[in-house]
Parts: structure tokens; C-alpha cells; sequence
């Protein structure tokens, strides 16, 4: 199945019967631009934006305007939530001294799928779905495992997805410059921005 996860989504949405509900957790508003740009003709879209990861809060927010702004241009749903940063801090505790892109951010990963997922299936959604594969410094193969293992524990449809895929980062750059949006330069926790810092 590695690599091939792009044309898994070609292949469900050859399936659908109309639009379907897709409730598309997104990291970011520049990196949303090219998924809701592949995926609107197909579904009705509501975009989560739920990062309990970013630091420092004011960045969150910065970034959570930024995402509304992308939205309101796309004429796209947003689904509000809290800022979550204490129970990212919980769960990530005992992984300080991970490599960036390691267990760690598995573990982020799965945070964010999962309370999307618990969304999806609250609001009865038909499926759900991450931008965070289009990302180039991403793995899509550990992003879409989690979530469809989580998709398969809540018995809610995972749009299996590699955005970065047929030049999906490329265009989400382009698009970004064209709306004139904050593009920012590390991941979202502190430990990525440490990371960025040490480079």
C-alpha cells in the first residue's frame, strides 16, 4: 500500500454516490489551500482546526486566523474547538528527547486524528480526513495507518490521502503566495521549532 495512497482516494471518491461530509482536519491554512482545492468537487467540506501542539499560544492563534481567512475566501465550514495544549503536553511528556519526526509526532498525529475523528462521528460526518499529508516532511504511510486504525475503532469512514502527491505541496505554495498568507517556519510544537533553530 505505500505510495499508493493518492490513488486509494481516487478510487473511493470513484465510488460516492453524490457529495458526501468530510469533516478535513488541517494543520495549517497555507497547507489546506491545495487539499480543499482537490477534494471540494467531491465532498462537503468542514475544515477542523484543532493543533493542541502549536506553542506558544499566540502562534496557535495567529495560525487559527490565518486558517478562517483561507476559509472564508474558499467559502468553506469551520468547526471550532479549544485550545488543547495541556493534554498535548500530557501525552507527549515522556517524548522530549525524541528525534523530530519520531515517536513523538506519531503520537501528535494521533492525538489530532482521533479527536477529528471522535468530531466526525459526533456530527455524523461520512468520513475524515488530514492535511497534514501534504506536507513534503511527513510521513503519509504512518499518517494514514493511525488514522485508519483510529477510523476503524470509531467505525467512521478515513479518507485514505497523499496530498503531497501530482504536485500538491508545489500548488499549496503557489496558492499561499497568491492569497498572501503567513506561511510559518517550524511544524507547531517547540520541539520542531528547536529543532529548525539548530539547523
Amino acid at each position: 500500500m505505500k505510495n499508493n495512497y493518492d490513488l486509494l482516494m481516487q478510487s473511493e471518491i470513484a465510488k460516492l454516490d453524490g457529495k458526501k461530509r468530510l469533516l478535513l482536519h488541517s494543520c495549517c491554512g497555507p497547507c489546506s489551500t491545495a487539499c480543499i482545492e482537490r477534494l471540494h468537487d467531491y465532498f462537503d467540506i468542514t475544515v477542523l482546526y484543532y493543533n493542541p501542539n502549536i506553542e506558544p499560544e499566540e502562534e496557535y492563534i495567529h495560525r487559527k486566523n490565518v486558517q478562517k481567512e483561507v476559509l472564508k475566501r474558499l467559502n468553506i465550514k469551520f468547526m471550532e474547538c479549544d485550545y488543547d495544549n495541556e493534554t498535548y503536553k500530557r501525552v507527549t511528556k515522556s517524548l522530549s528527547e525524541e528525534k523530530e519526526g519520531g515517536k513523538r509526532c506519531s503520537v501528535c498525529f494521533g492525538l489530532r486524528l482521533k479527536y477529528t475523528a471522535m468530531m466526525a462521528k459526533k456530527e455524523n460526518f461520512d468520513y475524515f480526513a488530514t492535511t497534514l499529508t501534504v506536507s513534503p516532511h511527513k510521513n503519509s504511510e504512518i499518517i494514514n495507518n493511525i488514522g485508519s486504525k483510529i477510523g476503524n475503532t470509531l467505525n467512521i469512514k478515513y479518507l485514505f490521502a497523499d496530498f503531497k502527491k501530482r504536485d500538491g505541496y508545489k500548488r499549496s505554495i503557489e496558492l499561499s503566495k497568491e492569497y498572501n498568507l503567513y506561511r510559518q517556519d517550524y511544524c507547531g510544537c517547540l520541539y520542531s521549532k528547536r529543532c529548525e533553530d539548530e539547523e
